[in-house]
């Protein structure tokens, strides 16, 4: 007998087990009345997932790291349509700790549009995180918004 035909073979007798379970478990099952259909288990479905596998385990912690620094360090929120704009004190945190930060980021979260200005002659560094509809909610939470 060929390769093929044995896996074949194998295929066939899984697919008869597993026919076997499932007509085992839905004749030990109780029946509901025709009216009473079961409940259909409540799942939270988001578009937007991380990748956690994007980074290096020091990468990761590196990642963490900035993150922490960059919740802190916050000297304002300023919510929009599209997203929210996190300001900062450029003696609080860099230019290059937010390039850093976003560069990382988007490798695992690569739905955010991230946008850095260095406002006011200097004396205003914001990141703003943007993306497709439903962002902001994924952004509150990931990101400690607290609620007004």
């Amino acid at each position: 007998m060929t390769r093929e035909g044995v896996f074949a073979g194998r295929i066939k007798r899984v697919t008869a087990a597993a026919a076997l379970i499932l007509l085992t478990v839905s004749a030990s099952a109780p029946a509901l009345p025709q009216d009473q259909a079961p409940a259909a288990p409540a799942i939270t479905q988001t578009k937007f997932y991380c990748n956690m596998k994007a980074l290096t385990p020091t990468g990761r912690a590196h990642h963490q790291e900035l993150t922490d620094k960059i919740i802190a360090a916050r000297t304002a929120i300023v919510a929009s349509e599209e997203g929210y704009e996190f300001q900062f004190a450029p003696t609080n945190i860099t230019l290059a700790e937010l390039a850093d930060w976003s560069v990382a980021e988007s490798r695992c979260c690569p739905f955010f549009d991230f946008h850095i200005d260095l406002e006011r002659e200097g004396t205003l560094l914001c990141l703003r995180l943007t993306g497709q509809q439903g962002i902001k909610r994924f952004i509150r939470e990931e990101f400690q918004v607290p609620a007004k």
